[in-house]
């Protein structure tokens, strides 16, 4: 019986729109830095007419792929002169209202909303299906699945540890439990503890009893810069292990979730 993810119409995104087959030159937009690199790893790379200042991967082939502002703030004028079939955009990283000011020159407005790191099957093979590239796209997700075994395999046999995961600070900001990033720490074995919010990215006092709730305190280099000496500072502060890690371990969803879930099996072993 198939899952879930394998049950779902592989041409549908996130919005339940179901995206025509692109012909063989698509001009495709990028407002999602993950998925600006996953368009190079399905070979769609000469396609690929714009992108963000955030859209930093793969060197050095991304670096003629024309800029058109940040995920939150792009410039449509610019991006509409370059006359794009194709825009990906992401519930997360980008606004509602830009996303819709595109949608007037924008003939395939591609939504995606992964939360979990199994959501990268779907991924993989959307875009597969949208602009043929079902071989690449089964080759990924053949790598992904290794991945993901390993990764299950050394979590299987360690004890599942409690997280407080620090994406900001001033103020201090963590993760919900109903995040991408937060489901791909669980994958790990490492539980972010949860706070008292609404909000899926809440902010965080100098008091908040999740600072000594957790086993262990994690920095991220992303979307803020922390740097080894916040998590020395933080360990000494609150009396538990603090730790650095890549962002794009736990955040970067399409082809380099495949590194992180394999970045994150080491990572998870340096911790026994």
């Amino acid at each position: 019986m198939p899952s879930p993810i394998d049950a779902t119409p592989t041409n549908v995104d996130w919005q339940g729109v179901a995206h025509p087959t692109a012909d063989d030159a698509p001009r495709i937009a990028s407002l999602v830095p993950s998925l600006t690199e996953l368009l190079f790893a399905l070979a769609l790379g000469p396609y690929v007419v714009a992108r963000t200042g955030f859209c930093v991967h793969p060197k050095p082939d991304i670096v003629r792929v024309p800029k058109i502002g940040g995920t939150k703030d792009p410039d449509l004028v610019r991006l509409a002169a370059l006359a794009p079939t194709h825009l990906i955009v992401n519930v997360d990283e980008n606004r509602r209202e830009t996303v819709d000011a595109a949608r007037e020159f924008v003939p395939n407005v591609i939504v995606t909303h992964p939360v979990d790191p199994i959501d990268n099957v779907r991924l993989f093979a959307m875009f597969g299906a949208i602009f043929n590239r079902e071989r690449e796209a089964a080759a990924l997700r053949r790598a992904f699945d290794a991945a993901r075994s390993d990764l299950d395999a050394v979590a299987a046999r360690l004890r599942r540890e409690s997280v407080l995961y620090l994406i900001w600070r001033k103020p201090w900001m963590t993760v919900a439990r109903d995040t991408y990033i937060s489901a791909t720490l669980a994958r790990a074995g490492l539980d972010t503890v949860p706070i008292q919010s609404t909000r899926r990215y809440p902010e965080l006092a100098d008091d908040d009893p999740a600072w000594r709730n957790a086993d262990r305190i994690i920095v991220s280099s992303e979307p803020y810069a922390f740097r080894t000496r916040d998590a020395e500072e933080l360990a000494i502060r609150y009396e538990r292990p603090a730790h650095l890690i890549d962002g794009e371990w736990t955040s970067w969803y399409g082809s380099r979730a495949i590194e992180g879930l394999k970045a994150l099996a080491r990572f998870r072993v340096t911790l026994r």
